[in-house]
């Protein structure tokens, strides 16, 4: 069984390869699950065994690279404890995510599709970043203000702001992707943040239980990713 999974687990990255692959190059609309099988080196059907729709498919895609987005985040908090200031944090974050030309492609169809399910699996991901408990814990030791009303709302709502205007160029002005994370950083820096700078072992201490809490949330969505080919596996 084990082996079989592995195979099986080989398999569906190589869908999910070529997947983002054709994203990037053609856009969410164009790409069909024929092209992507013929990119994997596969047959048409053995994708379904994977995933039922185009739509679950690329939802897994989604997830994937989120995964991927957050682990490079926590690797940069490992390094520097001080990159969880929200300033830093926020638009860090942002710049990876300029860097991943998947989520980019990932974000404009989301905006162009406007359908109920794919926005679902688009808002879904965030919540690798937007868990109660991350909030909770910032609060706690001091890196947000605890007076910002619906402190999780009003970040997301800024921080989506930033990402669809890029997707649409609804202002129609050019700005680079780092001094957009200048003004992102200058915002939070001066919204959402005491006054004061965090004691260091207080910072310390918050990365630490940050970290805990996404590398706990990191499985449950690797199995999500996975779970349609496990469904399908013969027993």
């Amino acid at each position: 069984m084990g082996e079989r999974t592995g195979q099986a687990d080989g398999r569906a990255d190589r869908i999910l390869d070529a997947a983002a692959e054709l994203l990037v190059r053609l856009g969410y609309r164009k790409v069909t699950i024929e092209d992507i099988a013929q990119r994997a080196g596969i047959g048409k059907g053995t994708v379904y065994l994977h995933w039922r729709t185009k739509q679950q498919l690329f939802e897994a895609v989604l997830l994937r690279e989120s995964i991927s987005y957050v682990e490079e985040l926590l690797d940069g908090l490992r390094r520097d404890p001080a990159m969880l200031l929200p300033h830093r944090f926020v638009s860090e974050s942002f710049l990876m995510v300029g860097d991943r030309s998947v989520l980019r492609a990932l974000s404009e169809a989301y905006l162009q599709q406007r359908q109920h399910r794919f926005a679902d699996a688009f808002l879904h991901s965030q919540e690798l970043l937007a868990s109660e408990r991350f909030y909770g814990l910032m609060i706690r030791h001091g890196l947000f203000r605890d007076d910002v009303p619906n402190l999780s709302y009003t970040l997301s709502a800024m921080m989506m702001g930033f990402h669809l205007n890029d997707a649409a160029d609804l202002m129609g002005v050019e700005v680079d992707t780092r001094a957009r994370a200048e003004s992102i950083s200058f915002i939070v820096r001066h919204a959402f943040e005491p006054p004061e700078p965090p004691d260091p072992e207080e910072l310390a201490k918050a990365a630490s239980e940050v970290i805990d809490v996404f590398e706990a949330l990191i499985p449950p969505y690797r199995t999500w990713i996975y779970a349609y080919e496990r469904t399908n596996e013969p027993g």
